[in-house]
């Protein structure tokens, strides 16, 4: 007879009808719960599935509701969870966590897991509305230029659709556009349907950009007013699919054009780039405070440039510094989201249309990326959700 081996601990909260004497004995006796009494070894393994605390969420499971079912059959424990962010890469790493975790009461049985992605729409400033067919905006921003702002909003945006997710990519740095370069569309110009711009479409991500409206050397003499208008109307004026992310690659800096746009764009949190050195950081605090200040959230601290490996010798450098990002982090008591490396090949994949995500996704530097993106896609999950699209829209009509 298939058998699962269930350890009594203090605080686990087992079904009674395992054992009659079950509070009597001390905690490291071991008891049998045996396979034709699925409901009494379900409650085992739902309570002790749902006390697991996952790494990304900062939640527990039960926490987080992400415990859909949990099936007994022979041989096998089948476990159904729901999470909050793009998981299609999770499965793995999750099941051998979870397989840990689990294997007092697992016994000889296997773990099957299956893993879903729920995404859902989250708060965005009480002044704005959410774009209509964008779940989430997610602004990446940066108080200074240099810091690989735009390299790391496009490896963010597809990271998140590699791992499952429907995803965008608006590039609003009006003065000096790079996503047309780094997603290999230059010359690309997109088409105009019904009064709004088509996005392109670019490893799986759709791109929207001012410079596919204007010449590669034509530099952009306007004033902030200008530069806001184009934004929002690059923004609003572009028939986006239904998206779950819209990643928005801001300017840098922290001046009026930055803090018009954060006034002006729905969006439901900022990640702030910077490197480690002191420098930097004072610029990335400013930028940190200014979302602050108009009521955006700010997800985390992503440390670009954080380290840099020899590709020769394997010699590890912290060429800027180390521990910036961690200590800033703390201080505003944000997550540290990331620590990317400094590698001549990300510069490379980036220059050359097809950034690291995509040209090498089995790599160390592109499994930076994809933890990255991972962790801000939790944190978001973590946050408070829009719930205004669930009511009906309601109109008032004179008779």
């Amino acid at each position: 007879m298939l058998t699962v081996s269930v350890a009594v601990h203090r605080g686990l909260n087992l079904d009674s009808r395992l054992c009659h004497t079950a509070r009597r004995c001390p905690p490291a006796v071991q008891y049998i719960a045996y396979m034709n009494q699925p409901d009494i070894a379900d409650v085992a393994i739902r309570e002790k599935l749902g006390a697991y605390e996952d790494p990304y969420l900062s939640q527990t499971l039960a926490e987080a509701k992400a415990v859909e079912s949990v099936t007994l059959q022979s041989g096998a424990v089948s476990v159904r969870l729901v999470l909050g962010f793009p998981c299609a890469d999770y499965v793995a790493e999750l099941k051998t966590a979870l397989q840990n975790h689990l294997q007092p009461l697992l016994g000889q049985s296997r773990l099957d897991l299956t893993l879903r992605a729920q995404i859902t729409a989250h708060a965005v400033q009480r002044t704005l509305k959410p774009l209509g067919n964008v779940k989430n905006i997610v602004a990446v921003a940066s108080g200074k230029g240099g810091v690989g702002k735009s390299t790391t909003a496009a490896n963010l945006a597809l990271a998140w659709a590699a791992q499952g997710a429907k995803v965008g990519l608006l590039d609003a740095d009006i003065y000096g556009p790079s996503q047309p370069l780094m997603m290999g569309l230059t010359g690309a110009k997109p088409l105009t349907a019904d009064g709004k711009l088509t996005p392109l479409l670019a490893h799986g991500v759709e791109v929207m950009s001012i410079g596919f409206m204007i010449d590669q050397e034509q530099p952009m003499v306007w004033r902030g007013p200008m530069v806001t208008q184009a934004l929002t109307q690059l923004l609003g004026e572009t028939n986006w699919g239904e998206l779950d992310y819209l990643v928005v690659d801001m300017p840098p800096g922290t001046g009026d054009i930055q803090l018009t746009l954060a006034q002006r764009v729905p969006v439901s949190g900022a990640v702030i780039v910077t490197t480690p050195q002191d420098i930097a950081l004072l610029d990335a605090r400013k930028g940190l405070k200014m979302f602050e200040k108009v009521e955006v959230r700010v997800l985390g601290v992503v440390e670009n440039m954080s380290v840099h490996v020899c590709n020769q010798c394997g010699h590890v450098e912290h060429v800027f510094g180390s521990g910036g990002g961690a200590r800033m982090a703390t201080q505003y008591g944000v997550q540290l989201l990331g620590e990317l490396p400094l590698d001549i090949r990300i510069r490379e994949d980036a220059d050359g249309g097809a950034p690291t995500v995509v040209s090498e996704p089995g790599s160390a530097r592109a499994q930076a990326y994809l933890q990255m993106a991972r962790r801000t896609a939790a944190r978001l999950a973590t946050l408070n959700k829009d719930y205004s699209r669930a009511f009906p829209k309601i109109t008032v009509e004179a008779t």
